[in-house]
């Protein structure tokens, strides 16, 4: 069975805990303060790695966002405990994962006002969410358009244009990759007048983990 990468929004009360199983996964810290073992998560910070780890909200509570990564016969899903509200926001089956070793890559993609993608595709599915401003998606023929928290998934091979709007714009994103993807640009433009032009977006790697086998 195909593995699925699934994205939670888990919002913990003071001193609540989430206990979350052995997964690869990356988790961005939206707002609050949250510790994982000897680690202490603000604001934007992130997370990453395959153990089974307890994550404890600080004074004001937490939000993050879980990017977790699902063998095909995994029913885990939902945190839970005391204080601890969690919703599945996207799901995608990886119909189009590259064949051989993987990475997950988490990264953040940001925007001038105005600042556009053009059409490209990439090497490798993945989910992102939009963190602050608005951003139009132009794929398979249709146009949509998110605010903050909203989540759209893309295959990787599917050519996309992106649109920021007229404010500052950032979103983060998980996407599976190969191997030889480790540290390198997934990004391929589709139109050759396209590929000298200057571009307006600015990338952060938060994380390549390579994938044990089977995961």
């Amino acid at each position: 069975m195909l593995p699925t990468l699934r994205l939670y929004e888990d919002v913990l009360s003071n001193g609540a805990e989430a206990a979350l199983p052995a997964l690869p996964r990356m988790l961005f810290l939206v707002h609050g303060e949250g510790t994982i073992a000897d680690r202490t998560l603000r604001d934007g910070d992130t997370f990453n790695g395959e153990a089974a780890v307890t994550l404890k909200a600080g004074s004001t509570g937490a939000t993050v966002w879980r990017f977790d990564l699902l063998p095909g016969d995994t029913t885990v899903g939902a945190a839970v405990g005391p204080g601890v509200v969690s919703r599945e926001k996207l799901s995608a089956r990886l119909e189009t994962l590259p064949q051989g070793a993987l990475i997950l890559r988490g990264d953040s993609v940001a925007f001038p006002p105005g600042g556009c993608a053009y059409r490209h595709r990439h090497q490798g599915p993945g989910i992102r969410c939009l963190v602050e401003g608005g951003i139009r998606i132009d794929t398979h023929g249709r146009s949509t358009s998110y605010g903050p928290g909203g989540a759209w998934y893309e295959t990787g091979p599917d050519g996309v244009f992106a649109q920021a709007a007229d404010r500052p714009t950032r979103f983060i994103r998980v996407m599976i990759l190969p191997l030889s993807y480790l540290g390198k640009s997934s990004v391929q433009y589709l139109n050759e007048e396209d590929k000298a032009k200057p571009k307006s977006q600015a990338y952060k790697i938060f994380v390549d983990m390579q994938l044990t086998a089977g995961a």
